[in-house]
């Protein structure tokens, strides 16, 4: 436990990593709640916080060439609970209601990915730039995230001579989060204002507790209750995980610990009997505490840990395709996706995740629906099919959509 200075990189362990992590985060609620515009939009907290010590770590390197690096173990644990938590909190019930929803946004999704690799081609191309270039200012960086970004920028730098390809996919995939961070709230602020929409009833919150529930005691054994359900389907995650990567298919851990908590809710009946004598914790408040505090967590620590100097080289070209590319997303959230999940407040929920999913990730779609949620009121509904979407039918329709542009364009 400690931190390492080495040839001028500063690096904390995981310990400190966590402990800084949490530090932002608190840094990032006291700004929101002194900072009126930042509530008005549902800019979450972990946003305000992480992206201000990035840029605080930004001028450090450039004041004094000193590169602060931190380990990011606890960050991927901290992922793996949080979807847990979501799988946990999904009956069959639940699934079957979001199911028409649920393949119309699959549908507008694969459509948008189609829409945002044109784009970052066709901006590629008026810069005299490769179109691979734009592919990776497309779906490969923004709705694929840094992992995608990392597995193809290699095949890309050799198939097409183009040596900054991990450089270049990095770094949009580090502007995408930013802008999807704070694209949520905003979208979803203008839908519910102008609409005049409110919960069709009030639900209690799937991420976090209530500020007006902050008098409904969660016991330590509530606490320890959740967290070995999530253990246990984290365990069942990892077995099926292994499982899945033997037959050749390969995906993250979060994925199969989610489908391994919606597999236990609906099979564990409520009458079995537990050592803990309670009934499975499904939407209980010590799992919504449990996931609220992951999630927070973890996008802190990865806005934080933005090395926003590794960019400044690469910002003309990338700055202008993610321009197209945040204005076309705005378009599609608010003509598309709004009218088509049925101009409801679960309609904007689902916008402000979309937003998460367009130039982000999963995690900032669903930082983005916890915190429209926390002002407004929840929506379960947004909270089934969004991470179903882009927790996993995201990546295998990216996996066969790059190639093909690829090699066709």
């Amino acid at each position: 436990m400690g931190i390492e200075f080495d040839n001028g990189v500063l690096l904390f362990d995981s310990f400190f990593t966590a402990t800084i992590g949490i530090l932002v985060l608190f840094i990032g609620r006291r700004i929101n709640a002194a900072v009126g515009f930042l509530r008005e939009f549902s800019i979450p907290e972990p946003v305000t916080g992480g992206i201000l010590f990035s840029v605080m770590i930004g001028l450090i390197y450039a004041l004094t060439s000193v590169e602060i690096e931190f380990t990011l173990v606890a960050r991927d644990i901290l992922l793996v609970y949080f979807f847990t938590t979501i799988g946990i909190n999904s009956s069959l019930k639940d699934l079957l209601k979001g199911g028409m929803p649920l393949v119309i946004l699959l549908g507008i999704t694969i459509g948008y990915m189609i829409l945002q690799n044109l784009t970052g081609i066709t901006v590629a191309k008026i810069f005299g730039l490769e179109s691979a270039v734009g592919m990776l200012g497309g779906s490969v960086s923004l709705i694929g995230g840094h992992g995608t970004a990392i597995a193809w920028a290699p095949r890309i730098a050799e198939d097409f001579g183009i040596s900054n390809a991990m450089e270049i996919g990095i770094a949009s995939a580090t502007f995408g989060l930013i802008l999807a961070s704070l694209m949520g709230g905003p979208i979803a602020q203008f839908l519910v204002n102008r609409h005049n929409l409110k919960p069709k009833k009030e639900e209690p919150l799937d991420v976090g507790v209530a500020e007006k529930n902050k008098d409904n005691s969660i016991t330590g054994f509530d606490f320890l209750d959740a967290i070995l359900a999530i253990h246990v389907c984290v365990i069942l995650g990892f077995l099926l995980n292994e499982a899945i990567s033997q037959a050749g298919l390969q995906l993250p851990l979060f994925v199969t610990c989610l489908f391994a908590g919606i597999v236990m809710t609906n099979l564990v009946p409520n009458s079995l009997p537990r050592l803990t004598g309670t009934q499975w914790p499904s939407r209980k408040p010590a799992i919504a505490l449990i996931a609220d505090v992951s999630l927070g967590t973890f996008l802190a620590m990865s806005l934080m840990s933005m090395q926003l100097w590794t960019l400044i080289d690469l910002a003309g070209p990338i700055l202008a395709i993610l321009a197209a590319q945040f204005m076309i997303a705005i378009l599609v959230n608010i003509f598309v996706v709004f009218p088509a999940m049925g101009k409801s407040y679960d309609a904007a929920v689902i916008c402000s995740g979309f937003g998460g999913i367009s130039l982000g990730s999963t995690p900032t779609a669903m930082a983005n629906m916890s915190a429209v949620s926390q002002r407004y009121g929840n929506s379960h509904l947004a909270f089934i099919i969004v991470p179903l979407v882009c927790a996993f039918f995201i990546d295998l329709v990216n996996a066969l959509l790059i190639p093909f542009f690829l090699a066709n364009f």
